[in-house]
């Protein structure tokens, strides 16, 4: 009986370059998705170093407002000697005057200047407790910039960390690139195999 005329079933050869292909294409797959997940690690750590840079800089910020707050406390301190001298020349009028009376009568003269020694007094007690608010000011700003110079460490460290990740992808993107490539070279560069010669036949007979 004779057959239906049906195609015939594809042979392993035909089915070999579909393979490949098939092969080649997920390879460069691969390649494609490594290096996406490089770039995403790489992409993380400089996310964390744009961080921490933001956060050096506040650090520098409030490392020049403490700065600048140190500088008022001692120029609020450097006013106390004057009025301290004045409250000592005001103590020696008042001995004076006294001595002069024999200390039997106080006049107004020495009330008055009484009472300028307690305001001096006074005065000098607001500078120092100025002064002392303005440093502890500056010493909780200094505290702040600890506080964030343990953060600005974590991130450059998870930032290196990123890169260290994303430059082991990349490694092996280029890797399994120069595999895939070479493979594509190796086929393209081949020659199909010549066929065998045939053997010698007899010679023709010449009538």
């Amino acid at each position: 009986m004779a057959d239906g005329g049906g195609t015939p079933p594809p042979t392993a050869g035909a089915a070999l370059p579909h393979r490949e292909a098939r092969w080649m294409g997920q390879g460069y797959a691969d390649i494609t998705k490594l290096r996406e997940i490089a770039a995403k690690h790489e992409r993380a750590a400089t996310r964390n170093q744009q961080k921490a840079a933001r956060l050096n800089t506040r650090i520098e910020k409030i490392r020049h407002q403490a700065a600048v707050q140190r500088e008022k406390a001692q120029g609020v301190l450097a006013k106390i000697p004057d009025l301290e001298s004045e409250m000592s020349q005001h103590e020696k009028d008042i001995k004076a005057r006294t001595d002069k009376t024999g200390g039997i009568s106080i006049g107004s003269d020495i009330t008055e200047l009484q009472f300028r020694i307690r305001k001096l007094q006074q005065k000098i007690v607001d500078l120092q407790h100025r002064s002392r608010t303005l440093e502890h000011r500056a010493a909780m700003k200094t505290q702040k910039t600890a506080e964030l110079k343990v953060k600005v460490d974590r991130y450059l460290e998870q930032a290196k960390l990123e890169e260290q990740e994303g430059l082991s992808y990349k490694q092996r993107a280029d890797r399994l690139q120069l595999a895939t490539q070479g493979e594509a070279a190796a086929q393209l560069s081949g020659t199909p195999e010549a066929p065998p010669p045939e053997p010698p036949g007899e010679p023709p007979s010449s009538r």
